[in-house]
């Protein structure tokens, strides 16, 4: 009982690992953006196989991470910044995609990154949703609008029918896990802008080092 409960989602989790991933500096701590990702992680795993596509996939970017962050180089890898400077440093991403480190922290953390965004404006959007918006309609077009563009066809294709096994807006914010539709809104209230700071925080250091289209 106590496993399947520690693999339920909660909503407030999520915020309470991201609220910590953020130095006064707003610095990111990769460790609480590690944990972040494994609270989303259990969201996507609760709305069905389906959406394993993604999960299992971040799942393996989560690891990585903490390979590196448990790594002889762990002090660089503290935070998203620190790990930029290193790995840039050393010549350790592929910059001139010459197809060399397939497997950087910057590469790494750019996959989640972009999956980071199409879950904010998901969560976003549910949260400005009226009683009978459809949540599959809300993904679809968060999904288009961001991971989407670097999703092969198959994968949007998969990703399509995962959003038509979604539940209806009432069952979904149960998922969330934090009590009353209410206060289900009131923590994303909280939630959705600090995965939007983290998120472009993330995005502006990647875009002044040109690494947003890393392959």
């Amino acid at each position: 009982m106590a496993d399947s409960e520690n693999q339920k989602f909660c909503l407030q989790e999520v915020l309470d690992s991201f609220k910590s991933c953020l130095s006064p500096e707003k610095e990111i701590y990769i460790e609480h953006y590690v944990s972040g990702w494994r609270g989303l992680v259990k969201l996507l795993n609760s709305l069905g196989s389906l959406f394993g596509f993604i999960s299992k996939d971040a799942v393996s970017k989560t690891q990585i991470l903490m390979n590196f962050l448990k790594s002889e180089n762990g002090p660089h890898y503290a935070t998203v910044q620190s790990m930029v400077k290193f790995e840039l440093d050393n010549q350790l991403v592929d910059v001139d995609k010459k197809g060399i480190c397939p497997e950087s922290g910057c590469r790494t953390l750019l996959r989640l990154h972009r999956a980071l965004r199409w879950l904010q404006l998901f969560l976003e959007r549910l949260r400005t949703s009226k009683e009978d918006d459809k949540t599959s309609v809300m993904c679809r077009d968060a999904y288009n609008e961001s991971l989407a563009q670097h999703h092969p066809w198959l994968i949007r294709k998969s990703a399509g029918m995962a959003f038509y096994s979604l539940p209806l807006r009432p069952a979904f914010l149960e998922v969330m896990n934090v009590g009353t539709p209410e206060q289900v809104l009131d923590v994303l209230g909280k939630a959705v802008p600090l995965l939007c700071e983290v998120y472009q925080i993330t995005e502006d250091l990647y875009q002044k080092h040109n690494l947003l289209d890393l392959p």
